[in-house]
């Protein structure tokens, strides 16, 4: 897998560019006394009231003289989707550099540079591995126009980077993106933190993660498990720093196994990774921001296949805890491959254990593909990551561990079943049964997300999506900073 650079949206050094003005309704009395009056008349008969995403070019004396973009009235300066149509939105070929004189009610009140950054980036994006330099009908793709990026947006950019990187692996076919090279990506990613990196296959997998080697015993491509550790180089007792454990599920395709999916619903079973390109990404942000923690990543990458070989209905695993497990569908597969990750990151007694999989339709049906689920076996953690989120425009939504439901993963053969004995409340099962690989006492939470835009929209093309990670990067800042 390529390391990937950001999309060409960027320019260096002191590049001529245009002005974009970020004005507000309360702004736009000042915007138009700065302008020439030709550039009012031209505001004045588009009707330009600084409305949301409300974009509107600005003509001068050689053509272009730059471009107003509306903000409404109380300006989302949180969000990064509001600048999401500006690379496409504005002539390719052209450079800007933000004007935020007239926003707000006073110059620049409010403004985020970092945010906007991001939306740029973000809203850049394509995935383009595939297709040639031109369209089918020969003409040239389309090149977003370019930011010279404002001072104090080094952070941002490092963030849009981490979660480009992450819709790249989400978007690249399972043809392309096996178990091996899902796990080559995280290589590349430790290698540009200076992370020590680890790769688990064969023997020693089918020995220290049981549970995980049976969900890919049926593909000819062999299931790994990565490791990525790091500590800030610079910070001068870093093994004093508390350990953060991120755990991803990485199902490079998931067919259902003999417990077959209709062909309707594999047609996005590319994106199952999604966990694991999520929880690459949260890790690759705290690196880039050198965050005072100790680092360690476990990536479980696996494909669930049809085969003689695959794990069948019914079937009793032994797990990397001692537990055993009766496979109680072959298509729940992804709790199995996090209760070995969770299992093991246990073992180290990590301050906070984060999980993130494509886990569950259930999800999905009560949240929509927006709002990743938030499960968590503590209130305090719960609520921070929640408000985080939110103020990042970012947000999860908490759904309870109710242990009410915890007897319907009873097994009359097994430690525990991995579907309940009940069509209800999948979402909720599904993390209870992930937290019997919890220890007790130590604090964890569960991301149950979609990773994929159904269609395209300011800033989210269609396609892989990473949502959760800034809201969880800005809720372990406010831990650390507790």
């Amino acid at each position: 897998m390529p390391d990937h650079a950001l999309p060409d949206c960027l320019a260096e050094g002191q590049v001529a560019a245009l002005p974009l003005y970020l004005v507000t309704p309360a702004g736009l009395d000042r915007l138009r006394g700065a302008l020439p009056a030709a550039a009012v008349a031209w505001l004045g008969a588009q009707g330009f009231a600084a409305r949301p995403q409300e974009l509107v070019l600005l003509p001068g004396p050689e053509g272009l003289a730059g471009a107003a973009l509306g903000l409404g009235a109380e300006p989302a300066w949180e969000s990064p989707w509001s600048f999401g149509t500006l690379p496409y939105g504005l002539p390719a070929g052209t450079t800007w550099r933000p004007d935020a004189t007239h926003a707000g009610n006073g110059a620049g009140s409010g403004y985020e540079p970092g945010v906007l950054a991001l939306g740029w980036c973000l809203g850049a994006y394509r995935f383009t591995r595939f297709k040639g330099e031109a369209a089918p009908d020969g003409a040239a793709r389309r090149a977003p126009a370019r930011l010279v990026p404002p001072a104090g947006t080094e952070a941002a950019l490092r963030q849009a980077a981490a979660i480009c990187r992450g819709r790249d692996l989400i978007n690249t076919p399972a043809n392309a993106l096996g178990p091996a090279e899902l796990v080559d990506a995280v290589s590349v990613v430790a290698d540009a933190h200076g992370a020590t990196f680890e790769r688990i296959a064969g023997e020693a997998l089918r020995e220290g993660y049981p549970a995980l080697a049976a969900v890919g015993a049926g593909s000819p491509r062999a299931p790994e498990v990565a490791i990525l550790r790091w500590q800030p180089p610079d910070h001068a007792d870093a093994a004093s720093l508390p350990l953060l454990a991120l755990c991803g599920k990485g199902v490079c395709f998931d067919t259902g196994g003999l417990d077959l999916k209709p062909s309707s619903a594999m047609l996005r079973m590319k994106k199952d990774m999604g966990g694991a390109a999520s929880m690459l990404a949260l890790a690759e942000s705290v690196m880039a921001e050198r965050l005072p923690v100790r680092l360690l990543l476990l990536v479980g990458a696996v494909e669930n296949a049809v085969s003689g070989t695959a794990m069948r209905p019914l079937d009793v695993l032994r797990t990397r805890a001692g537990l055993t497990i009766e496979v109680g569908n072959t298509d729940a597969e992804g709790r199995i491959v996090l209760a070995d990750l969770l299992a093991r990151a246990a073992e180290e007694r990590p301050a906070l254990i984060l999980d993130a999989a494509t886990l569950t339709g259930a999800a999905r049906v009560a949240l929509g593909p927006d709002l990743p689920a938030l499960f968590a076996n503590d209130d305090v953690l719960a609520r921070t990551l929640f408000d985080a989120a939110g103020t990042a425009a970012d947000p999860l939504w908490r759904l309870p561990l109710h242990a009410g439901y915890a007897s319907w993963l009873e097994s009359t053969v097994a430690d525990l079943n991995t579907v309940a004995t009940r069509p209800m409340a999948g979402a909720i099962v599904a993390a209870l049964f992930l937290q019997r690989f919890v220890p007790s006492g130590m604090r964890w939470a569960h991301i149950d997300t979609y990773c994929w835009n159904d269609g395209s929209r300011p800033g989210r093309p269609e396609g892989g999506e990473i949502p959760a990670v800034r809201g969880l990067l800005a809720g372990i800042r406010r831990i650390l900073a507790e």
